[in-house]
């Protein structure tokens, strides 16, 4: 037992060089999964955009390549190949060393997103592949590594290189006095399985960095498919707001202000839309903090005051009590807001939570932020009377929504509470009590709850089943979501209550699954479902929380073997490997129509069964989509379902 418990310093280890980012990538990239790949492509986009920052680069390519690998192309200074004082080149040690660039001191850039010096080298860390050909000095030179490792020096590149490893169409010529850089990396699959790069996030990328920075050319390319995208945009954070909102009821055009304050330059453009979701946007540097951080809390901060202000102004002026000018809070300031906060400072400077740059931590930005905002909104609503009173009418509505949703709910609890009472009759509860391993179905109609609830793992499977289709939260308030009964007891049975007052860590289940037919009905609930947890509970998505179950269409008997089809493609694959052998096919009309057996055996058993989880990859994408598909506007969603009806696809 003693040598066991041994701890001396030869159990002590220490990664040299990227050891530590393939031992633990999570930490550099956030995840393996398909963000941890796509930050990858912004690391190196985001390389080639500080080269737009520091004047040099006007035009930047991005192509996806049939074999699955990026090649990341700029036209700005290129990459030093002389040697460092540490005996390599500075480009292999740039691309071979954590902490190591031209970002640190602010010589070479004084303004970047890639303040650690570590994005790239992470990249080469994780690449089976990792290319870069650099053009200047009127040469090209270029330098290969494999999981970080350079395979050889520096060395001059020939033109049949060039021309195999880049498109035709750029003409990259040796001796032709191009400049630039050209990154190409192949993601290891060791590291991230069999994900690929997507194009629309890859799209939605380039589309947000050509909105910030002005008179910047993004060319995306995707040879497996041919889809190829320019984007340039003049407009800057006032197009990328207008963007956003298209197709929505705006209450004004873009508000939009900017200054620069104690070396940090502020943007920000706001609009208000009579929707009732919030999408808020902060940028550091041209990268997407999509965790927030101090500049985000600096404007949520000054919007509160400014609106409030106004508010107190107005309802002076035209005798409303107490009660008006005090009723409003932060949470109604955000219902139907856009806004984008843009902040600009020297690269030294920044500091952010993690390597993944999602969250700012700067304390000093909140107050130049808070002042910027605060001091052009009083400036533009003082300017636009008409527009002030709109947005805080606007507002002054979704103050009284939430206090008759607390009113509901608290006429709710007083009749059964939503939270800390008894669980609804309709649930079959399950015997643990430990949230990470347990589930709840929510299954349509009695007949599927029936056998769900016989065909369940009791120890940790619960059943809910619905009475059929629920209530379109889309555009209800909450006092009216909370009275539908098929909802109030979905609410009870998860735990974390609603509204401004709920609490995610109290979720009952940390797999919530939806198990509907496979007909129209069964689509329409189970969208009806996602879009209340999209509108009023997003964190059980982001949490990832949320599955959806995939049934059988087929029983196929062929003599004694039983086989089971999720769809036509995989009835005939089976009925082809059983050479025409006389089968027995019979297709399910509904999960009712499954003894408790087989619905274990096809839907529910975790040995075998197969769910999807649900996530948003693009937030303003799946806002849009539902707004079009469950709003109250008919000719955009008639369009829609013209335009794709005969490509519709289950790709949840």
């Amino acid at each position: 037992m003693a040598e066991k418990n041994t701890y001396t310093a030869a159990q002590i280890q220490v990664l040299e060089g990227l050891e530590p980012v393939r031992k633990r990538p999570g930490m550099y990239i956030g995840s393996t999964d398909s963000r941890g790949l796509h930050e990858c492509l912004r690391e190196i986009v985001d390389n080639s955009v500080d080269e737009s920052f520091a004047g040099v680069a006007d035009t930047i390519w991005v192509t996806i390549n049939k074999d699955g690998s990026a090649t990341v192309r700029d036209n700005g200074r290129g990459i030093p190949v002389d040697k460092h004082k540490s005996g390599v080149s500075a480009l292999e040690l740039t691309m071979t060393k954590l902490h190591a660039g031209g970002k640190f001191g602010g010589g070479a850039y004084k303004i970047s997103g890639g303040l650690h010096g570590v994005g790239a080298s992470v990249v080469n860390a994780l690449s089976t592949l990792f290319r870069v050909i650099v053009l200047r000095d009127n040469k090209a030179y270029f330098q290969e590594y494999k999981q970080g490792n350079p395979q050889k020096s520096v060395a001059l590149a020939t033109q049949k290189q060039l021309d195999e490893w880049t498109p035709k169409e750029w003409g990259i010529k040796t001796g032709a006095g191009q400049t630039g850089t050209i990154t190409t990396f192949v993601p290891d699959k060791s590291v991230f399985g069999d994900i690929s790069f997507d194009n629309t996030k890859s799209k939605n990328l380039l589309r947000d960095r050509a909105y910030l920075i002005a008179g910047l050319t993004f060319n995306f390319f995707d040879e497996r498919d041919g889809d190829e995208s320019h984007f340039y945009f003049e407009g800057g954070i006032k197009s990328l707001v207008a963007h956003t909102n298209r197709g929505k009821n705006s209450l004004s055009d873009v508000i939009y202000f900017g200054k620069e304050e104690e070396n940090i330059s502020c943007e920000v453009a706001i609009q208000y839309t009579d929707s009732f979701n919030e999408n808020v946007k902060g940028f550091v540097n041209g990268i997407n903090t999509i965790d927030g951080g101090t500049h985000v809390t600096g404007f949520r901060m000054a919007l509160t005051r400014a609106i409030s202000d106004y508010a107190k102004r107005l309802t002076n002026g035209n005798g409303n009590g107490k009660e008006e000018k005090n009723m409003l809070s932060g949470e109604d300031m955000k219902e139907g807001l856009t806004a984008v906060v843009y902040i600009k400072m020297p690269s030294e400077a920044l500091q952010f939570e993690s390597q993944t740059k999602a969250k700012l931590n700067n304390p000093e930005v909140q107050g130049v932020v808070s002042t910027v905002v605060k001091e052009g909104l009083d400036q533009y609503f003082e300017e636009h009377p008409g527009d002030a009173r709109k947005i805080v009418e606007k507002i002054f509505l979704a103050a009284r929504a939430r206090m008759a949703a607390r009113a509901a709910k608290e006429a709710v609890l007083r009749k059964g509470a939503l939270e800390g009472g008894g669980l609804p009759g309709k649930l079959a509860d399950c015997q643990s009590n430990r949230p990470e391993e347990s589930e709840l179905y929510i299954v349509e109609g009695d007949s599927a709850g029936g056998s769900a609830k016989q065909g369940r793992d009791r120890k940790f499977q619960a059943i809910l089943p619905l009475g059929g289709k629920i209530l379109n939260t889309e555009r209800a308030q909450l006092d009216k979501i909370i009275k539908f009964e098929e909802i109030k007891d979905l609410i009870i049975a998860l735990g974390a209550g609603i509204g401004e007052s709920i609490n995610y860590d109290k979720v009952r289940y940390h797999r919530i699954i939806i198990m509907t037919d496979a007909d129209v009905d069964g689509e329409h609930i189970k969208t009806l479902l996602l879009t209340f947890f999209f509108r009023h509970m997003p964190e059980v998505i982001n949490k990832g929380f949320l599955y959806i179950a995939l049934p059988p269409l087929y029983r196929i008997q062929i003599g004694k073997a039983v086989h089971y089809a999720f769809d036509d493609a995989e009835k005939d694959k089976i009925l082809k490997e059983n050479g025409g052998a006389k089968a027995t096919i019979s297709r399910y009309k509904g999960l009712g129509e499954m003894n408790p057996s087989q619905l274990w055996e096809t839907t529910m058993d975790p040995k075998v069964r197969t769910l999807k989880q649900v996530n948003v990859d693009v937030a303003e994408d799946a806002d849009r989509m539902f707004t079009m598909l469950m709003g109250e506007e008919v000719p955009p969603r008639k369009k829609f379902i013209q335009t794709h009806a005969k490509t519709a696809t289950l790709d949840i």
